[in-house]
């Protein structure tokens, strides 16, 4: 049995995943595309403000309200090895990564809920 303090040690070496997701309205096939260092943690941010209704996007707000959570899934696209070097900007290299995937996946403006947060 390991000791407490193996333990803690073992979950200070865990690393989130990072990555590019989407969320996914199934009803009309709109996407919200975002990337982040804990795509974990990001998706239960977007989940917990669409679900008080408090939501940046307002367009995917007013589509969840309509439409349900039921109709919405979140899919990782890519996701992002952390290497653990400290010169390597990952924030940088995830928005680079979202650009690439976009441009990949061929999203047109239409399909597209718009990126509220600052990009």
């Amino acid at each position: 049995m390991k000791t407490k303090k193996e333990l803690k040690e073992e979950y200070k070496q865990l690393k989130a995943p990072m990555g590019v997701f989407q969320i996914k309205n199934v009803s009309n096939n709109k996407v919200l595309i975002d990337n982040s260092p804990d795509m974990t943690s990001k998706w239960n941010r977007h989940k917990t403000e669409l679900r008080f209704g408090s939501h940046r996007n307002s367009e995917l707000q007013k589509d969840w309200n309509e439409k349900g959570e039921e109709n919405f899934v979140f899919e990782v696209l890519s996701e992002l090895e952390n290497k653990g070097e400290e010169n390597v900007d990952y924030r940088k290299e995830l928005r680079e990564l979202q650009d690439m995937i976009v441009e990949e996946l061929g999203v047109t403006e239409d399909r597209l809920y718009r990126d509220t947060y600052g990009r």
